[in-house]
This record gives C-alpha cells, structure tokens and sequence, in this order.
C-alpha cells in the first residue's frame, strides 16, 4: 500500500506541476504562449506519462473522482478509497507549493491571481454561472470515468489505456477550460485554490461535489452497457 500511495502522491503531483504549471507560466506569454490549447494537451500529457511510469503500481488515479469512479465500477477496493484520496489532494498540495515557489520568483511579483484555479460567475474564465460550471463537471467528469472503465476494460487493445485517457483528457479541457478553467478532479483544484487570490477557496466545494457525482455517474453508465465487468 506504501508504494501504491507513493505513486499517487506522485503522479498527481506531476498532474498539478504540469497542468496548472503550464498555464499559470506558460499559456499567457505575449507571443510565444501555449495558450488554452497548450494547457490542454499539458494536462492530458501528464496523466498519460504518469499511466505508463507508475500505473502499474497503483492503477494511475491521480484523482478522488476517478477512484470513487473505479470504485463502483467494481475496480477498487473500497478500504482503499479514503488513503488514495489523502495521497492524492497532499500530492497536489505539495505541487501547488512548489509552483507557488517558482512563481514568486517572478521579476515584479506582487501575488499569484488566479493561479489556475476553478471557477464560476467572476471567476470562471469567460463569466459563466454555477450551473453552467455544474453541468460542465459532472458531464466532463463522468465521461471521463466511461472512457477511463472502457480503455482499461478486458475487451479495449491492451497497453494502449494511458493515450486514450491522456487524449480524453486533453479533450475535456479544449470542452470546458472556458466554463471553469476545468477541474474534473477535486484534488488538482483543492491544491492550487490554497494559494490562489480571489474566490477559488470560497467555490472549491463545487469542484468536490461535480466531480465526484460526475464519477459515479460515469460508473454507472458503464456498468449499465458493459458485460466486460
């Protein structure tokens, strides 16, 4: 379990340093800048490098809504579900402080703004309300959960789950960066929301609550269509 946890820690940590870090000092730089897009596929990039280097130790959650996700669809143990959830929001923690390092380093620093955060009304991106951002997240996130069950499931081409799950999730923040700066995990949004200025802490519980319905949702669905589990 120590190795399990470790790989949790870990891979959303690198989750968190490379999404969030690509758009809090990548995406915004006049000229050169990755932009929504590069956000995007640095996020995807993350959880597919993390599924090929350390899924095998612990399945490649790297999020509470995916392990709660796995969890009804009859992957998980559930005793497990709590220790995975710790390692998981203290490894985004952990990245959002050493970004927050980094970024204060910063020639004329005078505090991190929005720092990658989800949001909704002020604080989404381009305005959108908190039903919209609801909506967003649950569907995004339990779509993510059916394509996670579905490329990881006994009948999908073996050795190929992490591409699909790294361009679903690619995929879902092209979809909703706009609406919510996309969450579809409540621990990348709970680690940078500690540093962030502005309302991130104050709606974080929106971005536990959508996810969260949005992976078992997601599981039902699958269980729902599949014979396979």
């Amino acid at each position: 379990m120590s190795s399990k946890l470790m790989a949790e820690f870990f891979g959303t940590f690198w989750l968190v340093l490379g999404g969030c870090g690509s758009a809090v000092l990548a995406a915004g730089v006049a000229d050169v800048g990755i932009g929504w897009l590069g956000v995007s596929f640095a996020f995807g990039l993350t959880v597919l490098t993390m599924a090929y280097a350390v899924g095998h130790i612990s399945g490649g959650h790297f999020n509470p809504a995916v392990s709660l996700g796995l969890m009804i669809g009859g992957r998980f143990d559930a005793k497990d579900l709590i220790p995975y959830w710790i390692a998981q929001v203290t490894g985004a923690i952990a990245a959002a402080a050493v970004l927050y390092l980094i970024v204060s380093g910063a020639p004329g620093f005078e505090g991190v703004g929005g720092f990658a955060s989800n949001g909704y009304g002020e604080a989404s991106p381009e305005g959108y309300s908190m039903m919209s951002a609801l909506v967003i997240e649950i569907v995004m996130t339990a779509f993510f959960i059916v394509i996670i069950l579905g490329a990881t499931s006994n009948g999908a081409p073996a050795g190929f789950a992490p591409i699909a799950i790294g361009l679903g999730l690619t995929l879902i923040h092209l979809i909703s960066i706009p609406v919510t700066n996309t969450s579809v995990n409540p621990a990348r949004s709970t680690g940078v929301a500690l540093f962030a200025d502005g309302p991130a802490l104050a709606q974080l519980w929106l971005f536990w609550v959508a996810p969260l319905i949005g992976g078992a949702i997601g599981a039902l669905i699958w269980r729902a269509m599949s014979s396979d589990d």
